[in-house]
């Protein structure tokens, strides 16, 4: 698996400033709707749901946000570069300015578990970080993520 396969080049966006967390969901719920044609409504709940079970924020000012999805047929990315962070109450209580969300289908189990590994192993990287940083450009940032180096599964 490779991020490639799971992020549209249509997927990324890059926010100037968003005032919640409850924002960002519905902002990763359009783009989903909009590039990989899930329910808006469904994609937004599904990222909540989670997210009451714990927060997603990494650290260093990263969060992974996921969620399963009935009717979806294989696992799908959204990245939101954010211009002023937002606080997402992350494990180590910085504020995030890099968002990847995985969506998946509900039954997904192993692929879902795979493509989160992916995802976590490339935003770990600071290099990669330190660069999406760096750049505005939706096809950049998208060219950033899928030619990192950890963007091969083990």
């Amino acid at each position: 698996m490779e991020l490639s396969e799971i992020l549209q080049p249509e997927a990324i966006k890059v926010f100037s400033k968003l005032t919640s967390k409850k924002r960002l969901f519905q902002d990763l719920g359009e783009v989903a709707s909009a590039c990989y044609g899930l329910e808006l409504n469904s994609a937004i709940n599904a990222l909540q749901e989670r997210e009451s079970l714990g927060p997603t924020g990494v650290g260093h000012g990263v969060a992974l946000p996921h969620a399963r999805i009935e009717g979806l047929d294989r696992v799908v990315g959204a990245f939101l570069r954010l211009e002023t962070p937002l606080d997402f109450d992350a494990v180590d209580r910085q504020p995030v300015d890099l968002v990847f969300a995985l969506f998946a289908p509900a039954e997904s189990g192993v692929d879902h578990l795979k493509a989160l590994a992916l995802v976590s192993r490339t935003m770990r990287n600071a290099d990669t970080c330190t660069k999406l940083r760096s750049n505005t450009d939706a096809a950049t940032l998208h060219a950033i993520l899928t030619s990192a180096p950890a963007t091969k599964a083990a």
